[in-house]
């Protein structure tokens, strides 16, 4: 058992046991806290910052061998909600199958590797995910033509929600009190530029915490300037306080910088 986080055994059971007719791909959404020195299990002495070990750790052979891969990668620079802890890092990994996550956490070579990500993380949570239908942008504005476009001191810049939503009845009440939600906050973000680069619901947290999640948003803006433009726009606050706060339990609200982000094409083929 990891000590940056606590399996959740019982969907680790349903991943493994997924019969193959039924099984397909699952995104799984990362949220990194690193230690601020690594700590090795052998004792060994190190100058390595946590995220320098998590860099050691990155299994790229292992993933490429499950058919896995990286489609987000990205740094914190705002966590506007959620207090603790401070996220530090965002990578959301591709895998073929649900049977291919388990495999790979089996591997000799990833295993190995693990070390190192053990030695880095102070705490985690991974979520495995499936795409979301969420709201068309039919008529996109060109970033070129948005009042705060991107430069290269304040480039595309990524908002990211981790929701919880209120239980009623066991059921979460997600579509219904947000319904009215993404009408008016569009209105506001479409002319600044924004760009949805997936919706996913969660189908289980396979480390974490204990808190159960529902959804994963990733929304890009052409620059900070453009998210904080939507942000606080007084109709999208009214809208806010009216359907969203209404409706979400607990969240992370995280501005993050990309890496690599081809998460949109990654659901667009499967």
């Amino acid at each position: 058992m990891p000590d940056y986080g606590t399996i959740d055994q019982g969907y680790a059971i349903e991943l493994a046991t997924t019969a193959p007719d039924v099984d397909g791909p699952v995104w799984m959404v990362n949220l990194m806290r690193y230690k601020d020195r690594a700590e090795y299990a052998d004792g060994r002495e190190t100058t390595l910052t946590g995220r320098e070990a998590d860099d050691e750790y990155a299994p790229f052979g292992p993933l490429a061998a499950v058919g896995a891969e990286i489609v987000f990668v990205a740094d914190v620079e705002d966590q506007f909600i959620g207090e603790e802890p401070k996220w530090d890092r965002i990578g959301v990994v591709k895998y073929p199958t649900r049977a291919a996550f388990i495999e790979m956490q089996r591997r000799d070579d990833f295993q190995k590797a693990h070390e190192h990500k053990e030695a880095g993380m102070a705490e985690t949570i991974v979520i495995g995910t499936q795409p979301l239908q969420f709201p068309e942008i039919t008529d996109p504005v060109d970033w070129a033509d948005v009042p705060y476009p991107p430069t290269d001191d304040d480039g595309p810049y990524t908002m990211l929600h981790v929701i919880r939503f209120h239980d009623e009845g066991g059921a979460a009440v997600t579509p219904d009190r947000m319904e009215a939600y993404p009408e008016v906050a569009g209105s506001v973000a479409v002319p600044n530029g924004v760009r949805i680069d997936g919706w996913f619901s969660a189908e289980g947290t396979i480390l974490g915490d204990g808190r159960t999640w529902h959804q994963v948003r990733f929304n890009t803006f052409p620059s900070r300037q453009a998210f904080l433009a939507v942000a606080f726009d007084p109709d999208r606050l009214d809208a806010h306080s009216e359907h969203r706060d209404t409706a979400i339990a607990d969240t992370y609200a995280l501005g993050v910088r990309a890496h690599i982000n081809t998460l949109a094409a990654s659901t667009n083929d499967g």
